[in-house]
């Protein structure tokens, strides 16, 4: 099926037709995967705005979005909240148990339920949901576990790219619009 960032497989598109959940890894998802640390100890990230505009879309839509991430930082909980993200799990080992949390609270089934990562981590729950996506430039073995790799790295529009499949699936593209934030 033809797509905005080119050509997806039938299955994966008529997966995309079924979600109402996308949950997001954040570190090589959102941000490159780099950290960096001031002298202070200061941590900072780039996020990129078009993955911000897909966000803000997807909720004007009406789907649900949550981030699951085994790492705690105050910077990721001030950008998802300026997003509008309000299922935000930090400090997570076991991303399975915010996973169904997140079924029962919504009542969906795994297969509405897209998720997309870039590392082992994000494995477990990627065998779960309906859609399971990785980014370009995620590790080798998770690239060969799931039903779509993006065109974009991580950090760098690969949350837009999976945002704009799925509006574009389910018919929403064009009124679902966000804003650069």
């Amino acid at each position: 099926m033809p797509t905005l960032y080119g050509e997806v497989t039938e299955t994966v598109w008529n997966k995309a037709q079924q979600i109402k959940l996308i949950i997001f890894d954040v570190d090589g998802v959102f941000s490159d995967g780099r950290i960096y640390l001031s002298n202070s100890g200061e941590e900072l990230k780039a996020f990129h705005t078009r993955d911000g505009f897909g966000v803000r879309s997807l909720l004007n839509a009406g789907f649900h979005l949550a981030v699951i991430t085994g790492r705690k930082s105050q910077l990721l909980e001030n950008r998802m909240s300026a997003l509008g993200v309000e299922h935000i799990y930090q400090g997570i080992d076991d991303k399975l148990v915010p996973f169904y949390e997140l079924l029962s609270k919504f009542e969906l089934k795994p297969e509405q339920v897209a998720y997309i990562g870039d590392d082992m981590v994000d494995l477990p729950v990627m065998k779960h949901v309906g859609l399971s996506v990785s980014v370009a430039d995620a590790h080798p073995y998770v690239k060969q576990q799931v039903n779509m790799i993006t065109t974009m790295n991580g950090g760098h529009g690969a949350v837009r790219e999976l945002a704009d499949l799925i509006l574009e699936s389910q018919g929403l593209f064009e009124s679902a619009q966000g804003m650069s934030v």
